[in-house]
This record gives C-alpha cells, structure tokens and sequence, in this order.
C-alpha cells in the first residue's frame, strides 16, 4: 500500500531500536532509524542489486521523492546505472567548479602573495571580489569569452573607475596566463581586449615647485595645530620623499638615529626592493622629537585611535585641505614631485634622485644590490635638500647646491 503524508510523519523506528522500513512503491521505501528518516531506492543494474539515496524526509517530501525515484526508473530504462549516473554528475560538478575562473583566481593569487605588499595583494583581491567574481567567478575558465570579460569590465567603466577597469583587466589576463600555463585553458581572451576600454587619462600628483609657495607650505606646516604626530608626519614628508604609504607605516626598528639612516625592508615597498633613506640632520631632529612621544611603540606614526595599527592613509592629506591645501594644489605624494623637479633642475645626479625615489629597477639582477646605490651621493643630496627648504622657509635668498660634474 502506498506511503501518506500522515504515515510518513508518524513513522518510528522498532520498539528495540532497529530501524524500521516503510514501503512506498516501486521499490522506494522510507528508512526509520533514531537518527532520522531516509528515502531510499532499491533496484537491480548489472545483475546486481543496488540502493539509491533519495534524500531526508521532510526536507524531501514524498512527492518529491516519488520524482527524483521515476527519475531514476528512466535512466534504468536507458540502460544508465543512476548511482553512477549522480556520482558522475557530482564529479563533473566538482571540477567545473575547481575550474572556474574563482578558484584559479585564488590559486594564481595565493601563489604570487608573497611578491606582494599586504597593501598591493588587497587591492588586487578587492578588485577581483567586488568587479569580477559576481559575474564570472562561478563560470569554467576555459568557456569565458572576450565579450563576456568586456561586459563585466565595461560595468567598472560606465561608474567612471576608468583606471580601476583596466588594472582589473590587467588582472584577469595575469590570472588567464596562469590558466593557459597551468593547462587549465586554452588561451587568454583579455589579449584581445586592449584597446576597447576608454584610455586612462594620466594626471601627474598635485605638487608645488615654486620656491615662494614652498616655503608658505613650509610655514604652514610648522604652524599646524592638529595632532603633533601628524605635524611631524608633514614635517618629514618633504625631507625624506618617500611614498605616503612607506612614511605612514615607518617603524622604529627601521631607523638608525645613530647613523642618520632609514631602512625600510622590502615587504613594504612598491619594487619589493629594500630601500635606504640617508636622514638629514633636519629628518632626525624631527624623529628624536617623536621619539619621545612614540619610541615605546612599534610605529613611529601611530593611528589616532590606537598604536597597534599606522596613521591612516588620509590623515597627512585631511591635514593638508586643513592647511588650506585642496586635492588640485598639495597631496602627500606631491612631496615626492616636488624634490624630484627641483633636484633635477638643481644639477643633482639624475640616477641618484631615482634611486633615492626608489623607482623601479629594470635590471633584475642590479635590483638585488642596488638598494645602497650611489648612497654617499644621495646622503649629501638629503642634506643639502633639507637646507635648501630651511632657506626657503626663512625667506633668505637660497643658493642651491649643484652637484659638480
């Protein structure tokens, strides 16, 4: 006699315990123990008899298994073994989804994270997660075409994140590389991309390189009301011009007061390439007055709100608009432009300035040396920057130190 919705409810287990069937149709039947109840199936392929799993009632009512039993009694008419036939299934599931372009993403990426900043690894992974994994991370890589990474790029286009569209881009060729490498696909469709995004339209940092408006920047600085950490920070942007990102992370263990030097290891910078900063007399009178303040701590430009973490990376641009300094005139990373240009037009040694602006080396074998590049020449340069700016900030007619040939 068939199952009932009631007698399935009802159903329990034998009074020792044991478990108990209750016999539906066409050999499916609910199995009744103290854990649970179960649809199964038993049928007969290959002369062998066989169980099927039907589910867990009541997640799977009756009706529902009823189908998924004439599912399986079809696939027996076809001569198909549906035990088989759904490990297969999961199996062909599994690795559709070991293949999709996620997972491969996330593979590529776990490999090349320890070349990375912490910060450059983020961003890249925040890219990834928020403008193409919703639309193509659950798709196999070897079936996304190049018109399928357009649309999802041209999402990231049409919201005005010209440049993020194309480092996304930049990304999911990398990932495709390593996919076409790994024998995971067959080619890279963002090679046939290039050109049909809107071109990014470079704007160099806001800087100031006019000595008069230097040093009403200098002054201005000096007359900063705000937190005397972020003071500091403003007072040592310009005298050491490294990135926003390596001044706000600076830790004590990296600076030799002693030796006037700041080694900043290669985890973080941009190159991946150890970098030293010859500190001026002016750079360490500045650090010795922090240290009275930070020393104990780990970073020498703590946050706000706590020392176990960096000064925000908008707190030396917040304190410039505060100083009256908008986006357009002064950023943090216009320090860097401003020594650059006038280093430059004062005769300094053009290949001293780039390493001291720790651009990128080209030469992957000189980029495993060349951190202490030209340091004597980079060391006399840091001082007399530092006192070309004092000069300016007095507002005494300054004579540039060239560097002779």
């Amino acid at each position: 006699m068939p199952l009932t919705d009631t007698t399935c409810k009802n159903a329990k287990p034998k009074p020792d315990g044991k478990p108990a069937k209750f016999a539906d149709e066409k050999g499916m039947y609910l199995l009744v123990s103290q854990t649970g109840k179960y649809w199964r199936m038993d049928y007969r392929f290959a002369d062998k008899r066989k169980t099927l799993a039907l589910g867990v009632y009541p997640e799977v009512s009756l009706k529902d298994a009823r189908e998924k039993r004439d599912e399986a009694r079809r696939l027996l008419a076809k001569g198909i073994d549906p035990g088989e036939h759904r490990k297969q299934a999961k199996t062909s599931k599994r690795l559709q989804a070991a293949n999709s372009f996620e997972a491969i993403a996330r593979e590529w990426f776990a490999k090349y994270l320890p070349t990375w900043t912490s910060g450059h690894a983020d961003k890249i992974l925040r890219r990834l997660e928020r403008d193409i994994f919703p639309w193509l991370g659950a798709r196999p890589m070897g079936e996304i075409t190049a018109p399928e990474l357009l649309t999802a790029l041209q999402r990231v286009e049409k919201r005005g994140a010209i440049e993020t569209a194309h480092r996304a881009m930049q990304n999911c060729g990398q990932v495709f590389r390593y996919a076409v490498a790994t024998g995971r696909a067959e080619r890279n469709p963002a090679a046939d991309l290039r050109g049909a995004l809107a071109p990014v339209v470079k704007a160099s940092f806001p800087t100031i390189t006019d000595p008069a408006r230097i040093a009403e920047l200098l002054r201005a600085i000096d007359g900063y009301a705000g937190s005397f950490v972020t003071q500091c920070a403003l007072r040592l942007a310009p005298l050491v011009f490294v990135r926003p990102g390596e001044l706000r992370q600076a830790e004590w263990q990296e600076i030799d007061l002693e030796h006037a030097l700041w080694v900043i290891p290669a985890e973080r910078m941009k190159m991946r390439e150890k970098h030293v900063v010859p500190l001026s007399s002016q750079a360490v009178t500045v650090l010795q007055e922090l240290h009275a303040l930070t020393g104990l701590g780990r970073y020498v430009f703590p946050g706000a709100r706590t020392n176990g973490r960096p000064m925000s990376e908008n707190t030396v641009n917040a304190a410039l608009r505060r100083l009256g300094y908008d986006k357009d005139d002064m950023t943090g990373h216009g320090f860097r432009h401003m020594a650059s240009t006038l280093l430059n037009e004062q005769g300094w040694n053009r290949d001293a300035i780039e390493r001291q602006l720790a651009h990128a080396e080209r030469n992957s074998i000189r980029a495993t040396y060349n951190y202490a590049e030209y340091l004597p020449e980079r060391s006399k340069m840091m001082q007399a920057w530092a006192d070309y700016l004092d000069g300016l900030k007095a507002g005494t007619k300054v004579t540039p130190i060239f560097k002779t040939a």
